[in-house]
């Protein structure tokens, strides 16, 4: 099967070997090696992606922006079939597209340093921040509502309506907390309605493996771009909060284990800052701190809602195990909080600096404007 498809984009399948790629649950990825190049082949789950094309075209438009604003910047194009399409469709209707491999790079599964958290959340500042003259609203949206925390609480209220007793029963304490954090649902709604908080091109995925890095670990660029669409930054902040600040991922079991390491989050803050410090509007700015609340409390209820409703969506390998997820993220988002004055003093900090640095920069470039 997938010999047809490295024909369709010119390949002759026997002078390649082939290899499965990632730990990825969506997408299906291989490695395609031959004696003097090697390229990603990527199946995208049309059960997810509803229209893949949306995808190619997001990423092709991006691409051209990058192109020609920001050529210096190392953007994973995709290639192109031998008829001129990205994307191949087979004879059971999945989609595949093909992308050069980027010699000498890596990925990281698991954040181990808070340099690794700092090189990432540049990395994603970066590729925002390069995109801040491009109009997100030519996007299209490749899972509509994504990070909707308002429909999210909508969601986990018509399964707390409707579920039954047994796990109404067993999810009773989860259910108390998500009530309880329903503020931060308003504090979205205000976003929403808030015309000083722009909308911008944002990734929505910001795993650690979703980062190019170096030999020297150093990151290089963004991939896996089928979410980038219109959303607000506190998306990619916050899933790099949520996903970077504890040891343990949301599979934990032994809550003692989720701790948060304040240190990762000034790295957080500080490789996101490096970038775009001066793009962000300062109510944005207002923001940094919720961000890592916003998510980690959507994906909770997200977990919730689906044990509630008899595990429809999430895969799960016990019969407790989205309620255990749940549980996990509201253990999280109260590690968070009760650090939370430690977070406030960072920010202040980082940003005191920043805008030193930016006060410091204008003097200099006055003092030689007027030299001349």
């Amino acid at each position: 099967m997938l010999n047809k498809i490295l024909s369709s984009f010119g390949l002759a399948a026997e002078k390649y070997s082939i290899q499965k790629l990632g730990t990825g649950l969506i997408n299906h990825t291989w490695k395609v090696t031959g004696e003097s190049n090697a390229y990603i082949l990527q199946q995208i789950n049309s059960n997810v992606f509803k229209s893949p094309q949306d995808i190619s075209d997001n990423i092709l438009k991006i691409g051209n922006f990058l192109a020609e604003h920001a050529p210096d910047y190392l953007f994973v194009s995709p290639i192109a079939a031998t008829t001129g399409a990205y994307l191949i469709q087979d004879g059971a209707g999945d989609f595949y597209r093909l992308a050069p491999y980027v010699s000498g790079s890596h990925t990281i599964d698991t954040v181990t340093d808070r340099q690794q958290a700092f090189e990432a959340a540049r990395q994603f500042g970066k590729f925002t921040q390069l995109l801040d003259g491009f109009n997100a609203a030519e996007l299209k949206y490749t899972l509509p509502d994504f990070h909707n925390l308002a429909l999210r609480f909508t969601q986990f209220e018509q399964a707390h309506r409707t579920a039954t007793a047994e796990r109404l029963a067993a999810a009773n304490q989860a259910i108390e907390d998500a009530y309880a954090q329903q503020h931060l649902v308003q504090t979205y709604q205000s976003i929403v309605a808030d015309d000083t908080i722009p909308q911008r091109v944002i990734h929505h995925d910001t795993k650690i493996s979703n980062v190019l890095f170096d030999g020297n670990d150093k990151g290089l660029c963004v991939i896996d771009l089928d979410t980038v669409m219109p959303g607000y930054f506190i998306s990619d902040l916050g899933d790099m909060m949520r996903t970077y600040l504890s040891p343990a991922n949301e599979e934990e079991q032994d809550f003692d284990k989720i701790t948060v390491r304040e240190d990762y989050f000034q790295a957080i803050i500080q490789g996101y800052f490096a970038e775009m410090a001066a793009v962000l509007t300062d109510a944005e700015k207002e923001l940094l701190l919720y961000a890592g609340k916003f998510m980690i409390y959507m994906q909770a209820i997200r977990f919730l809602a689906d044990f509630l409703n008899g595990d429809i969506y999430y895969a799960t390998s016990y019969p407790s195990h989205n309620l255990v997820r749940a549980q996990n993220q509201f253990v999280l988002l109260r590690k968070y909080s009760e650090a939370e004055n430690n977070f406030i003093r960072i920010i202040q900090q980082l940003r005191k600096e920043k805008l030193t640095e930016t006060n410091h920069s204008s003097t200099t470039v006055f003092r030689e404007n007027r030299k001349v």
